[in-house]
């Protein structure tokens, strides 16, 4: 079990790429605080691991709020004693669209999601981190912050805010013996925002647009995604820290 005796926090974890990260922390011996904002769907992923024989506990929680990040680590450590890992998954996105036709909300939720939440976990992660000698962030970010597409200017520029925060944190946390890692998914039909980055509707034409930027000619999968997180929290990553893999079947090269 490679992640055996570790407890995680995976936020949005109730569907796409944070499901598949949970449901495989847990297959390699994770105890998983799944986090959702939607609380139907947080219970069923939890339910699903528990009933594979996995350890899990939904905690509903808003990323974007200094009260609820506090909830969650609390949640964490009173309901598993511990925690070892972060795994900052919730994302949010305007739909596709020119710049100046972003509104003030759209620009600011997106930042609230994307980088905000990053912030907060840090503020109510990391004294447990200190005290314990040590823990492990991964923070999902997107290819778009290194291979940004039109008419996502907003979430693209809040990604690569997530890239650049993540190798600063690893700098900063370095000498409590905390790692920060991130990971860059390519576009994949199977999380929930994909529409919007395709601006309404996934058709048949723009599918084969975006797949026709992957070399490898696949999209990522939570599989995928999880498995790069999978070997980022483990124990064989243990000098690996700032880094950012790309989960892109190249499209980044």
């Amino acid at each position: 079990m490679r992640l055996g005796n570790k407890v995680a926090i995976v936020t949005g974890a109730g569907s796409g790429f944070g499901e598949g990260i949970a449901t495989r922390f847990a297959q390699e011996g994770a105890k998983v605080l799944v986090n959702d904002i939607n609380a139907d769907a947080g219970e069923r992923v939890a339910g699903a691991i528990r009933k594979a024989g996995g350890s899990a506990q939904f905690v509903q929680a808003d990323v974007t709020r200094d009260a609820d990040w506090a909830r969650l680590a609390q949640s964490a450590l009173s309901t598993f004693g511990r925690l070892d890992v972060v795994v900052n998954n919730a994302g949010w996105t305007h739909r596709k669209k020119p710049f100046l036709e972003v509104s003030e909300a759209e620009f600011d939720r997106v930042y609230a999601v994307n980088v905000k939440s990053v912030y907060l976990s840090a503020r109510h992660v990391l004294p447990t981190f200190r005290h314990q000698g040590g823990g492990c962030f991964v923070n999902i970010a997107s290819t778009a912050g290194l291979r940004p597409r039109p008419g996502l200017i907003v979430y693209n520029s809040s990604k690569a805010a997530v890239i650049l925060m993540s190798k600063a944190m690893a700098g900063e946390f370095g000498p409590d013996k905390v790692r920060v890692n991130c990971v860059n998914p390519v576009f994949s039909p199977e999380t929930a925002l994909s529409a919007e980055f395709a601006g309404g509707t996934i058709t048949p034409e723009v599918r084969a647009a975006y797949l026709a930027t992957i070399p490898l000619g696949r999209f990522s999968t939570p599989l995928d995604v999880a498995n790069a997180c999978l070997y980022l929290a483990s124990d064989e990553a243990s000098m690996i820290s700032g880094v950012c893999i790309e989960v892109d079947g190249a499209r980044c090269v």
